[in-house]
């Protein structure tokens, strides 16, 4: 009777071994693909935004954005965002999804709301870069800013 109980223990163990490594491949398989290029940066000089200019008038109030497309500003650009007077935030506009892909740029959507990429249709929110829709997973690099009097410089730390 002994040989039977303990045989019925090892025979579930067993049972509960091939279970698990027949489950493996199927919880390996559910992760997603979260291993594609790695986000590019690049190193460029401080970026000084005179807040008193007219081609900047849309930095004047909350909720205001401006695209900085010189070559010295990130890989693809930098869209610079207003949160409040003393709070802006400087997003690089390669989406960090398959950011080798040709199209991979982010821009502020129509509404005013978010931030896209309409290529691969990943959205981000603006006051925080990180992915609310679409394949992206990972955030937006954010550069760090530095508010000072009528001027916001941006830097290529990444934060």
């Amino acid at each position: 009777m002994e040989e039977k109980a303990g045989g019925g223990f090892i025979n579930m163990i067993y049972k509960k071994n091939i279970f698990c490594l027949l489950l493996l491949p199927l919880i390996a398989s559910c992760s997603g693909d979260r291993f594609d290029d790695p986000i590019p940066v690049q190193q460029f000089p401080d970026i000084i935004v005179n807040l008193s200019l007219p081609a900047n008038a849309s930095l004047q109030i909350d909720g205001g954005y401006k695209y900085i497309n010189d070559q010295n500003a990130g890989v693809r650009g930098i869209i610079l965002y207003r949160f409040n007077a003393t709070t802006f935030l400087a997003y690089e506009r390669t989406c960090s999804f398959q950011p080798a892909s040709a199209c991979a740029t982010v821009e502020v959507h129509s509404s005013g709301l978010f931030m896209h990429d309409p290529c691969c249709a990943s959205m981000f929110g603006l006051a925080d870069g990180f992915p609310t829709g679409g394949p992206a997973w990972r955030p937006l690099l954010q550069y760090e800013t530095i508010v000072d009097g009528g001027e916001v410089v941006i830097t290529d730390d990444v934060i």
